[in-house]
């Protein structure tokens, strides 16, 4: 899995223009073939800290999405940011799910609640 990171310092006064935006490309983006997902959070004490987040099935299928009109939409909106986009992208070779917590915590964590098989 791909994980792309896409960090944006917004100018105040055109936050909600961004925001508006990237909103609108929810459900073209979810489309794509390989995305997983995209999701835009606001950072709680910064509103004009925004970071996107892109889940890809294959570096193949971001490649695409890089290429893509879309992506250029998002690209474009360089001039509604105080400094250039931040975008890093990050390749999962593994993951772990509620056993690894169950694991770190000690058998004693899980009393009252069992694990599916």
């Amino acid at each position: 899995m791909i994980v792309v990171r896409i960090t944006m310092n917004v100018l105040p006064e055109k936050q909600k223009e961004l925001v508006q935006t990237l909103l609108s490309m929810v459900g073209s983006m979810e489309m794509e073939t390989g995305c997983l997902s995209y999701a835009l959070y606001c950072n709680m004490e910064d509103q004009n800290l925004l970071n996107l987040l892109e889940e890809w099935q294959t570096r193949k299928a971001l490649n695409q999405h890089l290429r893509s009109d879309m992506f250029g939409v998002l690209l474009g909106t360089k001039s509604l940011l105080i400094e250039p986009h931040g975008i890093h992208i990050y390749t999962i070779g593994q993951s772990e799910g509620m056993e690894a917590v169950h694991s770190a915590r000690g058998k004693g964590f899980d009393r009252g609640h069992t694990l599916a098989s």
